[in-house]
C-alpha cells in the first residue's frame, strides 16, 4: 500500500468519525445527556475531517447557530483545499 492510498483511506475515516460524532452529540443534546466537547470537533476538523463534521452539520442541524462552527469549519475547509492545491503546484503531492 502506498502512501496516497493510506492517506485517502486515513482520510475517508477521519470523515466519517466527525460525521459520526456530530450525529452521537445531535442524539445526545436532545436526550440531555453528555455532550461531545466542542474542542474536539475542530481537533477532527482540523486533522482533515473537516468536511464530515460540516456535513453532520448540515444533515443533522447541529451547531450551525453557533458562530465558531458556521465560519470556523468553513475557514477550516477552504484553508486545506488551499494547502492541497499549493502542494500540487510544488510538485510535492499529484493527482
Amino acid at each position: 500500500m502506498n502512501l496516497y492510498t493510506i492517506l485517502l483511506i486515513y482520510t475517508a475515516v477521519i470523515n466519517i468519525y466527525g460525521f459520526s460524532l456530530m450525529y452521537a452529540d445531535k442524539q445526545n443534546s436532545i436526550k440531555k445527556q453528555w455532550r461531545v466537547p466542542e474542542k474536539k470537533f475542530f481537533i477532527i476538523s482540523l486533522l482533515l475531517g473537516s468536511l464530515g463534521t460540516y456535513a453532520g452539520m448540515i444533515i443533522f442541524h447541529h451547531k450551525t447557530k453557533h458562530w465558531y462552527f458556521k465560519y470556523g469549519i468553513p475557514i477550516i475547509i477552504t484553508l486545506q483545499f488551499l494547502a492541497i492545491i499549493y502542494l500540487n503546484y510544488r510538485g510535492l503531492i499529484s493527482f
